[in-house]
């Protein structure tokens, strides 16, 4: 069970310089859970084109095999998009950061640690609990099941993938509760601008997780864009140009 087909340029970590008057001004883009750097290529390259500088990481676990997220524990999650802040820092003047599903919790939980260096988040079906599956019902599961079926893939444009696992990881999911939870009890932290994306067809999370980080965040300045015509990974599904558009529109605006 690997990545099976995927070349292998676009599920490894991807970053380019940007040029113009925007290549001063970052973007970290993140993918999901049990997904890879591909999912969040487009919209990257997009948005260099745009002339910003752009940063894909592949997060620990991921882009290798299934079982390799059943050794990885959830604080490295974070620390990666921290080492990636770094690097931006060390050129850009404002960060941003975009975050797909899982990667969207990650996004708002890096945003709780480190607000004063990000100049706004834009979510796109953003993850922060999973309905019925708490850490201790994880972590008990785990030590009976190592996987379960996949939950990747989830997009409704025909012959498109995001090369995600074809099985789902339960330590994984036990170490992902763990961060969310943490995530959702710190909500209020983040105050920043926020532009977030909700699928009014989404088979992998439910419309709850859009509305409580809605109404936990703190920000005066959040937007919510419904999309009709995606499933869950939104960013290379039919409405990607509305995501790629208004991200930009947004960035601009604030930059």
């Amino acid at each position: 069970m690997t990545v099976i087909g995927a070349p292998e340029g676009l599920i490894k970590d991807w970053s380019a310089i940007g040029s113009g008057v925007n290549e001063e001004i970052g973007i970290v883009l993140v993918h999901g859970y049990t997904g890879s750097p591909s999912s969040m290529r487009p919209w990257a390259e997009f948005m260099l084109q745009q002339g910003y500088t752009v940063r894909v990481p592949r997060l620990p676990g991921h882009g290798t095999k299934p079982e390799d997220l059943n050794n990885v524990k959830w604080q490295e999650w974070p620390r990666k998009i921290e080492s990636e802040l770094r690097e931006l820092q060390k050129s850009c003047s404002k960060i941003f950061v975009f975050g797909l599903s899982m990667g969207g919790g990650l996004t708002l939980h890096t945003t709780q640690n480190h607000q004063e260096k990000i100049s706004g988040i834009v979510l796109v079906n953003p993850m922060i609990h999973i309905p019925h599956v708490t850490p201790t019902m994880a972590k008990i599961l785990s030590k009976f099941q190592k996987m379960r079926s996949a939950v990747g893939n989830d997009i409704k444009r025909k012959n498109v993938t995001e090369y995600a696992y074809d099985a789902n990881p339960i330590v994984g999911i036990y170490e992902l509760t763990k961060m969310l939870k943490v995530t959702r009890a710190n909500l209020a932290k983040v105050s920043i601008p926020t532009l977030l994306f909700h699928s009014t067809e989404d088979h992998v999370l439910p419309v709850s997780n859009t509305e409580i980080i809605l109404e936990g965040i703190s920000s005066k300045d959040k937007e919510r864009v419904e999309l009709s015509n995606s499933y869950h990974v939104a960013t290379l599904d039919h409405d990607m140009e509305i995501i790629f558009e208004k991200s930009l529109t947004f960035v601009k605006e604030r930059s």
